[in-house]
């Protein structure tokens, strides 16, 4: 299995393609079911939001392993419009696409860590890393 896998977003079948990819990833890794939905979801989410708000991007996995931990980190960049209100989209409940609004506040609950840059005009880039249990 390579160290960094991806996928390019720019239809909506893309979306299913990242997903599939870090389900297997995550398998291949250990990651129970539960936590591969989890994983999945993320990706749905991120990849998603690419589609819709930024036209296209890349999803990209890398898988960590040291001699303590592994996981997975997913790093979803785009050079769309940007994110104008970061604390805004990271309060529960947020939608612009009339969604469940579980959105990037979802993400960042399913996974163990998160981090988000967005520059207005230039694009968002989020990584996010989930640890084996």
């Amino acid at each position: 299995m390579s160290s960094q896998s991806c996928v390019t977003i720019h239809k909506e079948w893309d979306i299913v393609a990242a997903r599939q990819m870090g389900r297997e990833i995550a398998k291949q890794l250990g990651f129970g079911t539960v936590d591969q939905a989890r994983i999945t979801t993320a990706i749905s989410e991120l990849a998603r939001n690419i589609y819709l708000y930024a036209g296209e991007g890349k999803v990209y996995f890398e898988v960590i392993e040291s001699l303590d931990k592994k996981g997975i980190t997913i790093v979803a960049t785009d050079t769309g419009p940007g994110i104008k209100d970061l604390s805004l989209v990271m309060e529960d409940g947020y939608t612009t696409s009339g969604g469940l609004g579980a959105g990037l506040p979802g993400v960042r609950r399913l996974m163990d860590e998160f981090d988000i840059e967005s520059e207005t005009g230039k694009g968002t880039k989020i990584v996010t890393t989930k640890w084996v249990r």
